[in-house]
Parts: C-alpha cells; structure tokens; sequence
C-alpha cells in the first residue's frame, strides 16, 4: 500500500445518533466538505442496498474523491429484524464488511471513512462492539471514522470524540406527510 501525504492531522471518532432526522445528512455534509479539501472519503451504507434509489448516490457518482459502497444483503426495517434467517445473514455480512473496513482504516485507504447506520445495526446486534473498537483503535491515526444510526449507548459512545444526538422537535410524518423524494431519500 502506497501511503499519500496525511490531508488530516489527527484522524477522530464522531457518532450521529438519535431519533431525529438528518444523521446520514450530517455524514454527507462532512464527506462533501472533507472531499472539498482534497480527502478520500468512503462512505458505507449499511442495510442500505444499491438497489435503492437514492439521492445522494446520484449525486456522489459525480464527484471524485468520494466512494460510495453499499452492503448487498436484503433489508426491510420492518420485516427483517424478526426474520432469524437474514438477521443471521446481515450479522454475517456485517462482521465480514467491518473486518474489510478496518483494513482499509489501517493502512488509510481513505482518509474519512463513513459508517452510515452502524449504529443502528450496532443497537440491534447486527454488529458487535467488538469489531467497531477493533476499527476504531487499530485505524491509521489520519483516519476520521463516523458512525451513523439510532441507539448509540455509552459503551458505543466511549470510543468517539464528538457525539451528536438528533432529537425530534416536531416533523411532517406527523402530519401525515410521507417521505419525499430528493428531501428524505
């Protein structure tokens, strides 16, 4: 692995959570920003497959220094949690993916790497702390991980620099406004 010149001078840990909108679009203003200063960004969608059509893969296909990845295993949030079959499956995936993203860590394969809604697979035992801490203090120290997703505890939490809780006020699902598109995907 060819090591470029370190564009961070310490790499951190920032965590999104909570049960308001705007995590993954929080993720997205620093990997836009961190591509902007020259960084190589990866940004990782987990329970999140390509198959879904969404906004900001469109608009990261244009632009160069990021990657977008995007694990494969099918996923319904409303399903797929009481199916043992693929929440065995997804658990499998996960460790697999994270194993591949520590070494991309290690050796700074990229200089931001994205985790977006490890938390909630976190929260839900789809990912271990294990092998979130094992990427956390084995990265390379250029390295800024963030991690997305609902139900970050302490435990989690511990292994970040900076912590952000998105907290609901008030939001047009209650209203009966459902998602749209190029606002919420």
């Amino acid at each position: 692995m060819v090591y470029h010149t370190a564009m961070l001078e310490k790499g951190l840990v920032q965590i999104y959570t909570g049960d308001g909108k705007g995590k993954t679009t929080a993720a997205l203003g620093l990997a836009m920003r961190a591509a902007g200063r020259g960084n190589r960004v990866l940004f990782y969608q987990f329970l999140k497959p390509s198959s879904l059509q969404l906004g900001e893969r469109t608009a990261i296909e244009r632009l160069d220094n990021i990657e977008l990845k995007a694990m494969e295993q099918a996923w319904d949030l409303r399903k797929s949690l009481h199916d043992a079959s693929t929440t065995a499956d997804v658990c499998r995936a996960v460790a697999e993916t994270l194993k591949e993203l520590t070494a991309s860590a290690t050796h700074r394969s990229y200089d931001v790497i994205i985790l977006d809604e490890i938390v909630f697979c976190y929260a839900h035992k789809l990912a271990a702390l294990d092998d979130i801490g094992t990427l956390v203090r084995t990265r390379d120290e250029h390295v800024e991980i963030v991690l997305t997703g609902r139900g970050a505890d302490e435990p989690l939490m511990e292994l970040a620099d900076l912590v952000t809780e998105m907290k609901p006020i008030k939001h047009p699902f209650e209203k009966g406004i459902t998602a749209r598109k190029g606002i919420e995907y």
